[in-house]
């Protein structure tokens, strides 16, 4: 293996990286989430509200799989609210400031912004929507009646997203994690959003809903889709869900 690509390469790299930080450069942090703007909070239900009841988790494991099929049936917005809690919700902000979330993330950066495409919230016109994680709220941004299909064939005609009853899209505001971890930042990226996908599949296992996690699109036509611009913040994953036909 030669030393372009070895663990040599990459421990020298890896010193430079954090030498060379903006973090130890003296740059101001980054915002730790998107502008809000409280005329268009839209507060969701406290995600303890919801009552569960006992679920195992050795169960929840078990049964976990990818699901593509939805029953035309609405979610809660006390359901969203928990399922966001589960994926992005913030504990604590802390003094620093940073925030202390449900999932882990690197060096507690966590870079994601959440969309979700809703088509069956109860309470909820259909539409496009951001979370407000800080305020566990939500902010309506579009309504067009085609959103769906426009969404489905940005994930290369992935037709589950029009039969879902919410589909989450998670996007990486890459200045967030580069701040602190320059390029080393993109890999951890990518680690992070695992944790997120993987507390909704378990966390949809509790409310009788299957989820398809999606790594599937195209670029730019998700990117323009969400309204971002593809490089200060671009499109890492996505997931549907809906409730479980059986």
């Amino acid at each position: 293996m030669s030393d372009a690509i070895g663990p040599q390469f990459m421990r020298e790299t890896s010193k430079r990286d954090r030498e060379t930080t903006p973090q130890r450069q003296g740059v101001a942090q980054p915002p730790l989430e998107l502008p809000v703007l409280d005329a268009n909070l839209i507060p969701l239900p406290n995600p303890s509200s919801l009552e569960i009841g006992e679920f195992d988790l050795r169960k929840a494991i078990e049964e976990r799989e990818t699901v593509r099929s939805y029953a035309a049936t609405a979610i809660s917005q006390k359901e969203l609210s928990y399922l966001l809690w589960c994926t992005q919700g913030v504990k604590q902000v802390t003094e620093r400031p940073i925030t202390l979330r449900t999932v882990p993330s690197a060096g507690a950066r966590h870079a994601f912004e959440t969309y979700l495409l809703i088509n069956r919230v109860e309470g909820l016109p259909a539409g496009l929507y951001r979370f407000a994680a800080v305020e566990h709220s939500l902010i309506a941004m579009r309504h067009e009646a085609d959103l769906a299909q426009k969404a489905a064939a940005a994930c290369l005609k992935q037709d589950q997203i029009q039969k879902s009853a919410v589909t989450f899209f998670w996007t990486a505001v890459t200045e967030r994690m580069t701040w602190r971890y320059v390029q080393r930042g993109y890999r951890y990226l990518h680690l992070d959003a695992g944790h997120v996908c993987q507390n909704l599949y378990l966390a949809a296992e509790s409310l009788g809903c299957g989820v398809c996690a999606i790594a599937a699109f195209d670029d730019e036509a998700i990117n323009a889709f969400l309204g971002v611009d593809g490089e200060a913040q671009f499109m890492i994953y996505a997931a549907s869900l809906g409730k479980k036909t059986g």
